[in-house]
């Protein structure tokens, strides 16, 4: 069980009231101890009033600090800015932020000397959104329908740098590699299967095949309806899926992957959390504990806090969490 604080949440609640459950919740914030004052870390791309340039040229903006924003500046919404356009130095960036090799190679060399997996992951929106954000979305659709030639060579080039990525982790002893973006919408897919099969899983299968072929655990996580899309994902060698409970549906995920890849489950923030009682919040961890994990394991499950849900009911869902952690070890 892991429960998720996203920074913005500083910024909402009374720092008291929010540490004071955290002091409360020792099995999910083990350790915790309160501070006068939660001095929030924000992300280049979760930064009001601070526009922010990646690597690739994309231009981020956001409206509120702690939740990431959206790219508003596509280097490449025209094609003919094409010729000459280069993926970002892997050595010095992790195509979304500065990356330091040497400050990863100790975090995983401590990973390990403490008996924990050494994890690894691509920044979120290696592929798929990664071409949202440099083309635009309607113009990546036109691209795909079309049969634009240059899309191959885009794809490429974007699969080229996170091989490298990739191949970094490898070499550091990475024991587990995440590789997070969204292909979902509320309902269906950001994109047909037909487009997803010949633009997206191919270069999800090469990227993925080094850390199988070396052993390691591979995590693929999407948000939104990824229901059609689900096999194709899974396809070349997932171990561990994140997707997002009720909007997928706890009976089709049950029959679809119980027993096939590890569940890590994304928690419900869109009603029942927000804006149900305790004790719905309460019936919904436990049908999802009972329905989709077991004695052998094979579920994990994970809370995104975001401003907006009421006190009462964080701490409900803190309780259940808690509640139901070891439910099948008794």
């Amino acid at each position: 069980m892991e429960f998720h604080i996203n920074p913005a949440c500083w910024n909402h609640y009374p720092h008291d009231d929010l540490q004071a459950l955290m002091v409360e919740h020792p099995l999910l914030f083990p350790g915790y101890q309160a501070v006068a004052t939660v001095e929030p870390q924000f992300s280049l791309v979760q930064r009001k009033d601070h526009p922010y340039t990646d690597p690739w040229g994309c231009v981020w903006q956001t409206l509120t600090d702690g939740i990431t924003g959206a790219v508003h500046q596509h280097p490449l919404a025209d094609w003919a800015a094409f010729e000459g356009y280069q993926a970002p130095d892997p050595e010095q960036s992790d195509g979304l932020f500065p990356i330091s090799w040497a400050v990863e190679a100790e975090r995983l060399q401590a990973a390990k000397a403490s008996g924990n997996l050494a994890m690894a992951l691509l920044r979120h929106g290696h592929t798929f959104l990664q071409l949202v954000d440099i083309r635009g979305y309607e113009n990546l659709m036109f691209d795909m329908i079309d049969g634009e030639p240059r899309l191959m060579r885009l794809i490429e080039l974007i699969e080229d740098f996170n091989q490298v990525l990739v191949q970094r982790y490898i070499d550091l002893g990475a024991d587990f590699i995440a590789y997070p973006e969204d292909l979902g919408m509320q309902i269906g897919p950001m994109l047909s299967p037909d487009h997803f099969r010949k633009y997206i899983k191919p270069s999800y299968q090469r990227i993925i095949q080094p850390a199988r072929e070396r052993g390691l655990i591979v995590h693929m996580h999407s948000d939104g309806d990824i229901r059609t899309l689900a096999d194709d994902i899974i396809d070349g060698g997932v171990e561990v899926l994140n997707l997002q409970d009720l909007v997928n549906g706890i009976d089709w995920i049950k029959s679809k992957f119980v027993g096939k890849v590890c569940i890590d489950l994304d928690i419900d923030r869109q009603s029942i959390t927000p804006s149900g009682t305790p004790a719905q919040i309460d019936a919904l961890i436990r049908e999802e504990v009972e329905k989709l994990g077991s004695r052998e394991g094979g579920l994990t499950m994970i809370y995104g806090l975001y401003p907006g849900v009421p006190l009462e009911n964080v701490k409900a869902l803190m309780d259940a969490l808690e509640r139901y952690m070891g439910y099948y070890s008794g």
